[in-house]
């Protein structure tokens, strides 16, 4: 809002300029997201207490696990409003990728609120029944994915020859004029590209291989195809985030290193200086994603604050639900899907924790009468707690591989 206000009034104030630029409305969503959540968030736990929202914890048999009993939960509203109030301050409402991720926010978070709401006031420890999770997750999905697909206003641009240009439609050309006067050539482009991690010329077409596959009438399906895989994307990493909220700070820390990497990867492929010069995909108008991302880091930070061991509150599936779906939105806007079991590996092997244990599990017991277990208990984190190895310590070094895997999903733009 404040950018639509400067932008039609501020020609006569001083220094409204600066509203123009990214960077700067960028940090200031981050400072002010970091107010909201540190400033409202301990007037939301209070509130929590007031309202006997305390989390419900089964002994599992873990170390310090009960004295977590009554935690106030449902603190994921923290990150939601602190993420949201920013964004709609300083991010410009009439950009497509911003009302996608403000759609992908409050859906994934109602269906989080309603999880926690049924598992504390109605006492269902089940809560949101897990087929009305997968509908709503499916939902935001179609509509990331056909948005994505479809609207008219999300292109990709790649620099062609001038000559090559001059045979084109000059409306499917966009130019660009350096200081020194030299003049590139942009090809606006309308197709289902991604980019693939460590590979040169790194661009994947899903209407390509569909062709190749299985003919070039198979192409006209290329929409169901990606309405798909934008679905099964959100679906797992949400439910991976979900997962990983097990251990004071781990899933909010773990979500702040992946978004402060998205951050950069949205900038840079916003930037046609920045595209240019790594040779990567130029998306037009992804830069205003920094905005967004800037006011989730700050709120992931804010939240930290309350959240760190010993936590003063849970986020329960309200937020970790969010979370999960935003960074996978976001990894879809940027066309960075296919990088998300690298730089999303911590939700990845939490993911595959569960999946392995549950399934070798059922497979021992068909076949010798009794379960056996790959991990003293799963997901991944409690097998470490099993062992007597601290919860602080334990999200210690998650965050460290976190930062790892980070820093390797940065050097992809270049190590190919």
């Amino acid at each position: 809002m404040l950018y639509h206000l400067f932008d039609s009034i501020g020609a006569g104030i001083p220094g409204a300029g600066v509203f123009n630029y990214i960077s700067f409305r960028a940090a200031m969503a981050v400072f002010v997201s970091l107010l909201i959540s540190l400033w409202w968030g301990q007037g939301i736990i209070n509130l929590l207490r007031r309202l006997q929202v305390g989390e419900t914890v089964r002994d599992l048999g873990l170390d310090g696990q009960l004295q977590k009993q009554g935690t106030p939960t449902m603190g994921g509203l923290i990150i939601l409003s602190a993420t949201i109030i920013p964004t709609l301050l300083f991010a410009k409402l009439d950009n497509i990728y911003i009302v996608l991720l403000l759609v992908s926010t409050v859906w994934l978070g109602l269906i989080g609120f309603l999880d926690d709401y049924i598992k504390v006031f109605k006492k269902d420890k089940r809560g949101l029944a897990g087929k009305f999770k997968v509908v709503g997750q499916v939902g935001v999905g179609i509509i990331i994915g056909a948005t994505v697909y479809f609207h008219p206003e999300i292109r990709t641009r790649v620099e062609v020859p001038e000559v090559l240009a001059q045979q084109l439609d000059p409306q499917e050309i966009h130019t660009i004029t350096e200081e020194d006067g030299t003049v590139h050539y942009m090809l606006n482009r309308k197709s289902p590209n991604t980019t693939i991690p460590f590979v040169k010329d790194n661009e994947f077409n899903y209407s390509s291989i569909l062709g190749k596959l299985f003919g070039s009438e198979a192409r006209s399906y290329t929409w169901i195809v990606y309405i798909l895989v934008v679905i099964f994307i959100i679906t797992a990493v949400s439910n991976g985030a979900n997962i990983t909220d097990g251990v004071d700070g781990l899933a909010t820390g773990t979500s702040a290193i992946i978004v402060l990497t998205l951050g950069i990867l949205a900038y840079v492929s916003g930037n046609i200086v920045f595209a240019q010069y790594l040779d990567i995909m130029y998306i037009p108008g992804s830069g205003e994603l920094a905005v967004f991302i800037g006011a989730l880091l700050g709120a992931c930070i804010g939240f930290l604050w309350y959240n760190a061991y010993p936590a003063q509150v849970f986020m329960g599936d309200t937020g970790s639900l969010a979370l999960g779906g935003i960074i996978a939105t976001l990894a879809i806007l940027v066309r960075k899907e296919l990088l998300i079991p690298v730089l999303c590996g911590i939700f990845l092997v939490e993911n595959l924790s569960v999946v392995m244990q549950v399934s070798w599990f059922k497979y021992t017991k068909r076949k010798y009468g009794e379960g056996r277990r790959i991990f003293l208990m799963s997901p991944l984190h409690h097998h470490f707690q099993k062992k007597g190895i601290h919860e602080s310590k334990i999200v210690s070094r998650f965050w460290i591989v976190g930062i790892m895997l980070a820093v390797l999903s940065i050097v992809t733009l270049k190590l190919r």
